[in-house]
């Protein structure tokens, strides 16, 4: 049963399978989530907006790893480690290069395919757990790898690279934070409609006929090995992506900045967003930010306790996250219409 059917409403009851336009929002809800996120920063503070755009920034790496768990099926602990090779892409590009901000994105892009390619190469011979190892391996050695002396000079060893955030082009009247998350929306809706598009595609079909069954997508002409490295390739790509982003925003790149943390804090956010659920992973995001300000303002000195807490209560009210919540609330709708 595929991610998008799978679906237990509480109380282990079934509820109606899910159609794969559900894979995203419908036309309506999508003008207004849009809407709200172009007017919103108009009327907040330069903080608030911070936080927005590393909402979407994290909600990017989300829906990288959900193209390869939720389409494909496997299992990934490693994309701190792509986030932090496009977010060091950039970086290096951006002051030693003088390259334009902009202009490294797509490097970035570009760089953390090959990487996430290559690294999908020789995980062809690993499943599930071992899967997970092998990139939670990768997270961990990361790190230390951008700490190397040969390395120091580009990537600033222990002490990282200051990034010098753009100001807004063509003399437009906004701040560097407000330019900012524009400019990340756009990139970010970007790679949503990409993103879709390609899980409505012949290669995301061929992605959720290997993550159903894998033995059945081979017999049936389905070229495994290309299209699980494949996956991991495009997931690199658009992990390095937010990476970049993320570097630009913080205005930092460190390697104690990119640790297994991160990579854990990814896979929770594709957890509580709905695993296979594309908009599920902006909710994710917004948890991985928000939720463990809410626990420190709870108890600094047990935010620790109260985040686990809270975590726990979403995950065992809602086992399937809030791709659960929409799609319960879109059948009460349909109902609502009927009667």
């Amino acid at each position: 049963m595929s991610a998008a059917e799978e679906v237990v409403a509480e109380g282990h009851q079934a509820v109606e399978a899910v159609p794969k336009r559900a894979m995203t929002l419908g036309t309506g809800t999508s003008l207004v989530v849009l809407a709200a996120l172009l007017i919103v920063p108009m009327f907040v503070k330069n903080f608030v907006i911070f936080q927005m755009t590393m909402l979407l920034i994290y909600g990017l790496a989300v829906l990288a790893l959900n193209i390869l768990t939720g389409g494909s099926g496997q299992f990934s602990l490693g994309q701190s480690a792509f986030y932090a090779v496009g977010a060091y892409t950039s970086a290096v590009l951006m002051e030693h290069a003088n390259i334009n901000y902009a202009l490294t994105i797509p490097i970035s892009a570009v760089v953390c395919f090959g990487f996430g390619y290559l690294f999908g190469k020789p995980a062809l011979r690993l499943s599930g757990v071992y899967l997970a190892l092998a990139t939670f391996a990768l997270a961990t050695a990361m790190p230390q790898l951008l700490k190397l002396n040969f390395l120091e000079h580009w990537t600033g060893g222990v002490q990282g690279l200051v990034v010098t955030k753009p100001d807004a082009p063509f003399g437009l009247p906004m701040s560097q934070d407000t330019w900012l998350y524009y400019f990340t929306l756009i990139v970010t809706i970007a790679i949503y409609m990409l993103s879709v598009n390609l899980l409505r595609s012949r290669s995301g079909r061929a992605f959720m006929a290997i993550r159903d069954n894998e033995i059945a997508a081979s017999s049936m002409g389905v070229n495994v090995a290309l299209y699980k490295t494949l996956a991991f390739g495009v997931s690199a790509a658009i992990t390095g992506i937010a990476g970049s982003l993320g570097a630009i925003a913080v205005q930092f790149v460190a390697p104690d900045s990119y640790t297994i943390t991160l990579a854990i804090s990814l896979f929770l956010g594709m957890v509580v967003g709905g695993v296979g659920w594309l908009p599920g992973s902006f909710v994710g995001a917004a948890f991985i930010i928000f939720v463990p300000n809410m626990a420190e303002s709870i108890s600094k000195g047990l935010s620790g306790a109260v985040f686990g807490v809270l975590l726990f209560l979403v995950i065992y009210l809602v086992p399937h996250g809030a791709r659960q919540i929409a799609i319960i609330g879109q059948q009460l709708v349909g109902k609502f219409k009927k009667n």
